[in-house]
């Protein structure tokens, strides 16, 4: 059985950056991935600005920016009526862009690799017992254990569902997510699009595909997907991916020598932008505090310091999560929202720059 200070179950965002600042103080470091790099995953695929401090420290910004990707310079929000308002997002190196997970995602697990962490891909937690020490299965038959377990495994955590910590989730909504090819003259523009079933976000993500994402509840989202293909001209055969649930209780940051961080911890809005920012920021807090306490630092304090710093991370912005929610399940509310900004924009330019600077 290999022995690791630090095992991360989940090679997402927020386990791949908990990797990489864990292996570099040093520390021996196992990440657990159950599917085989790169991979697509249900997502915007925009990049918030406020990531950008956080790939600056994983050394990883410039290469973030030679991926194939969109500069986008501005989202448009569009009411069933069809009143829209057009809001801008910041530019220069403080700009939002659009990028597949797969090749975002494979970065981020490269460069925890090229630090110094081992990664298992292809490989399930099965079981998982705590005497002090972790002991984790994995369906390949391979065993290992670790000082400190980190659950980076998304929404539906198999670690925090090992560990009976799970919330039951709410399947009031529905998300179906596709890569097609990009409409003639659609600039370079992020378009939330309330319709009378739900909404949809649209994002170029190079110069020849968009990423269109549909969001409903389970009976319209049949509706919604038939609205897409005569409103982009797309195949009925269109593969889509799906996820659910798209919401669900927060699991408590920390426990004994047991952290989550990512959707594993607390998921938020899909429709603000804003998951992969809370990925990297909770992955790098988790490694700050693995480090300290393998190093000999009061555990408890070390916990409340960092349950601590993840509740600041969402203060001041959930209640936007929550407002983003209750325009998603009822669509003629937020348009009739939308049309009343479109003489007041302010408004909707105030909400825009809460999330994106």
């Amino acid at each position: 059985m290999e022995c690791f200070d630090v095992a991360i179950v989940g090679g997402g965002p927020a386990g791949s950056t908990c990797a990489a600042f864990c292996t570099r103080v040093g520390l021996r470091t196992l990440v657990l991935e159950r599917e085989n790099f790169p991979r697509e995953k249900v997502c915007g695929d925009c990049l918030n600005p406020s990531c950008w401090p956080v790939l600056e420290r994983l050394g990883l910004a410039y290469r973030v920016r030679d991926l194939s990707h969109s500069n986008l310079d501005s989202v448009q929000f569009i009411a069933i009526c069809g009143r829209n308002v057009i809001v801008d997002l910041p530019s220069g190196n403080d700009s939002e862009l659009s990028v597949k997970r797969s090749l975002f995602d494979d970065l981020l697990l490269k460069r925890a690799r090229e630090l110094g962490a081992h990664v298992r891909e292809e490989t399930t937690v099965t079981a998982l017992a705590h005497d002090g020490t972790w002991k984790i299965e994995t369906a390949v038959g391979k065993n290992f254990s670790a000082r400190i377990l980190v659950g980076a495994d998304g929404r539906n955590s198999t670690v925090a569902r090992l560990c009976n910590l799970l919330p039951r989730p709410a399947r009031e909504r529905v998300a179906l997510q596709a890569h097609i090819p990009l409409p003639e003259n659609f600039g370079r523009r992020v378009v939330l699009q309330f319709l009378p079933e739900g909404y949809s976000g649209q994002a170029p993500v190079n110069e020849t595909e968009l990423n269109l994402c549909l969001v409903g509840t389970p009976p319209t989202i049949s509706r919604l997907r038939r609205w897409a293909e005569g409103h982009f001209e797309i195949s009925t055969e269109q593969p889509w991916r799906t996820i659910t649930p798209l919401t669900r209780s927060p699991v408590p940051f920390a426990h004994e020598n047991l952290l989550f961080i990512g959707d594993a911890a607390r998921v938020v809005e899909p429709f603000t932008g804003e998951g992969i920012y809370y990925a990297l920021r909770s992955g790098e807090l988790a490694a700050s505090a693995i480090a300290k306490i393998v190093h000999g630092n009061d555990r408890q304090s070390v916990l409340r310091e960092f349950s601590r710093a993840c509740a600041e991370m969402y203060r001041g912005r959930l209640w936007i999560n929550r407002l983003a929610r209750a325009a998603v399940l009822r669509p003629h509310v937020a348009s009739l929202f939308l049309c009343a900004t479109h003489f007041h924009p302010a408004i909707l330019r105030s909400l825009t720059n809460k999330i994106t600077r």
